[in-house]
């Protein structure tokens, strides 16, 4: 079997970071991408939560702004839980991989030396 995602979107917030209580560095965003659509409907869209670990969360936090265009790489995660009495779903992908397709200005550039490792759980 095989679960790996391929998802290019854009930034809908400023992403979410956060270290541990055991010292793991986590990032979490959201990215907003487009339906494609027929003639005659209105625009849409489906907005998938992304959360990256360790070096790559430190990563995503410094350089990813809302608006941002990424194309994200990783597994498809979903679990069940139970909130106020019902079940309910979570989904979201786990980064192996958060390529930056649009940078902007100079200054908000990943150093040559920087290189987003792949993080898993």
């Amino acid at each position: 079997m095989y679960n790996k995602s391929f998802l290019i979107g854009r930034l809908v917030r400023d992403p979410e970071s956060r270290v541990t209580t055991s010292g793991i560095a986590v990032t979490r965003f959201t990215i907003a991408i487009d339906r494609f659509k027929k003639r005659d409907e209105e625009s849409s869209a489906d907005f998938i939560r992304v959360v990256s670990w360790r070096r790559l969360a430190e990563i995503c936090g410094k350089y990813l702004k809302k608006g941002k265009l990424v194309a994200v790489e990783g597994p498809l995660h979903i679990e069940d839980y139970e909130k106020d009495g019902v079940k309910r779903e979570s989904i979201e992908i786990v980064a192996d991989n958060v390529q930056m397709l649009d940078w902007g200005s100079p200054e908000s550039q990943v150093p040559d030396d920087t290189q987003a490792e792949r993080s898993s759980i």
